[in-house]
């Protein structure tokens, strides 16, 4: 596979990730620059590692996990954006989302990890090697989730209490659109 396919199939990947992180900067208001880099590191490892197991898996395990991993994408992605979005009307300070939580990181780290399974898969029919698209596509992953929270900080501080509702329902409509995706196709 090309450098500039990689590069443009990395950034394609790094969508969801990215306005997950935007959503993050919005709401975190202590320990900016931790929860920043966990977001780029989990979620470029996230990525990285799905594509991984999707070459290796095969397609006899990608027909049973297709089957459902749109849906579960939407739920996770659903949930956490509808209390985000709940908290700002409720004009709350958006601690109720913790983005330090192990639990969230990791629940969001999946959701939008899902696609690199299938991306994952796709080399491994075509032939293609996994292991360089695989960290191009974590480093590119890492570096767009950094520039999306930073741009929801700036977002949050101008915006305030509204940036979490907008936030939570950017995450609403990605789990919408990754259900809407593989229902469609």
């Amino acid at each position: 596979m090309d450098i500039p396919t990689l590069i443009v199939i990395s950034i394609a990947l790094a969508m969801d990730a990215t306005a997950v992180s935007v959503a993050a900067g919005v709401t975190v208001r202590e320990g900016r620059r931790r929860t920043a880099a966990t977001l780029a590191v989990l979620f470029g490892l996230f990525q990285s590692g799905m594509t991984i197991a999707g070459g290796y898996a095969g397609s006899a395990l990608y027909a049973y996990i297709s089957a459902v991993d749109h849906w579960i994408a939407f739920l996770l992605l659903a949930f956490i954006g509808g209390r985000m979005f709940i908290n700002g009307l409720a004009g709350e300070d958006g601690e109720e989302i913790r983005f330090g939580s192990a639990t969230v990181l990791l629940t969001l780290a999946i959701a939008t990890s899902i696609d690199a399974f299938a991306v994952g898969l796709s080399f491994a029919v075509l032939g293609s090697s996994i292991l360089l698209p695989s960290m191009v596509i974590g480093i590119v992953t890492a570096i767009f989730s950094l520039g999306g929270f930073r741009f929801g900080t700036a977002f949050g501080r101008r915006y305030g209490e509204h940036a979490e509702v907008i936030g939570g329902i950017i995450l609403v409509l990605i789990g919408l659109r990754v259900l809407t995706e593989h229902l469609l196709t």
